[in-house]
């Protein structure tokens, strides 16, 4: 499934918007066509030019054919198109949808080009992990973004804090601080539960694991359960529903209103923020989830897209030169100065020093993670038990007792489909 942080909120103020789905035509004719199925809304139209310019000035004997989809509906188009007898040569797909895809046997393994040319090993592993399935990596990490804290400088500069927290004992200190009358030290709603993911990781749990062979729920086990009651007690500092998720009211039009202090959500939103009060232009600032300690920041869900190549497409050769360059430091660069992503390796963090949201994103992304790599995982979300579990905790149910049906839930989705 596509990350709904990157289908949502950054897609929606991304500094340039694409204008529409079709191809790009090429400056001149080539000896064979290379065709690219890129998501609508993942980059600029500006890049693209850009890119194509350059790669088909390296590859004289080369014309590369963007088609724009979108995201809706999505998974069925890219099946039909693996199994039948005109593929693309190169997909942009969701991170965790990678696993679904492989099953299907029609990609082809990279595991070989993203190892020896693309220096796979030093990739963040919240878009790495999902591209690899069976021991083969079939998804080439391309763009990654997660959740950071937003907050208003005012209302911390009010309260007198002057420093920003390093570790989750600080976070909720301060956020107890801050939540005074009139005032919500945090705003998060009570089924974020991409919030809760990075919760569980910290204290070593999972979603879901497959440590027995087979994928079930593991929201039950006492790891997880640690961080659903962290969840609860930070969730309680502010004035969030329980039974509804971030999107209900959208947590933007929330903190727009001026009165909450903080709120858990991609650096892009801050655009819409802005938007919907411009007198808080200026005045938000960001910060990594906190961690358990100082010395790592808190584990964080990562969306984002790899780039894979079907097995039977007719430019396949030349389909994984594309996917090495745009995988590659140069456009790696170019996307993220572009995009204001996070870029597929920790190392290249550097070149979006200075653009503070991007920067705590960059910095947080060294802890993210994805979805269990099921290829069922998208029955899950589809109709989510994790959802209804948060909101029977947070409303005074026993946590162990739900997060047991919870799992047993989830792990029936994760065997049927």
């Amino acid at each position: 499934m596509k990350i709904r942080i990157l289908a949502g909120a950054v897609a929606l103020v991304s500094s340039v918007a694409l204008s529409g789905c079709g191809y790009l035509p090429g400056a001149g004719a080539g000896s064979s066509t290379v065709t690219v199925w890129l998501m609508k809304g993942s980059t600029s139209q500006g890049f693209l030019d850009r890119f194509k310019e350059s790669y088909e000035d390296e590859h004289p004997s080369v014309e590369l054919e963007f088609i724009l989809q979108e995201w809706g509906g999505i998974g069925p188009k890219v099946m039909k198109a693996l199994e039948g007898d005109d593929a693309p040569d190169v997909i942009e797909v969701g991170n965790t949808q990678v696993a679904q895809y492989a099953e299907s046997g029609e990609l082809r393994d990279l595991t070989l080009e993203s190892m020896r040319e693309l220096g796979g090993e030093d990739w963040l592993p919240g878009l790495a992990e999902p591209g690899k399935v069976n021991g083969g990596q079939y998804g080439i990490p391309w763009y990654a973004a997660n959740r950071v804290v937003i907050y208003n400088k005012d209302i911390f500069a009010q309260a007198g804090i002057t420093e920003l927290p390093r570790t989750r004992e600080q976070w909720v200190d301060i956020s107890e601080r801050l939540n005074t009358s009139g005032r919500q030290g945090i705003y998060l709603a009570g089924q974020n539960w991409y919030v809760l993911a990075g919760f569980i990781w910290d204290e070593g749990g999972e979603l879901a694991d497959d440590s027995g062979g087979d994928w079930e729920g593991a929201l039950d086990s006492p790891a997880a359960l640690r961080g659903m009651d962290f969840y609860r007690t930070l969730q309680a500092l502010g004035g969030g529903p329980e039974d509804a998720d971030e999107q209900s009211p959208p947590e933007t039009d929330v903190f727009a209103e001026g009165d909450v202090a903080q709120i858990i959500s991609v650096p892009g939103s801050a655009a819409l923020i802005e938007q919907g009060n411009p007198e808080l232009r200026g005045k938000l600032g960001y910060f990594p989830i906190p961690g358990k300690s100082a010395k790592r920041p808190g584990s964080v869900f990562t969306g984002g897209s790899d780039l894979i190549v079907p097995e039977n497409a007719d430019q396949r050769s030349e389909g994984i030169e594309v996917v090495k360059a745009l995988a590659g430091e140069k456009w790696q660069t170019e996307l993220a100065r572009t995009m204001s992503y996070v870029p597929n390796k920790p190392a290249l963090a550097r070149v979006v020093e200075g653009e503070e949201g991007t920067s705590a994103m960059a910095e947080g992304a060294t802890e993210g993670r994805a979805t269990p790599n099921s290829p069922h995982w998208p029955a899950v979300e589809a109709d989510n038990p994790i959802k209804p579990y948060m909101t029977a905790v947070l409303e005074g149910g026993d946590p162990a007792e739900e997060a047991k049906k919870a799992s047993d839930r989830i792990t029936s989705k994760l065997i049927t489909g």
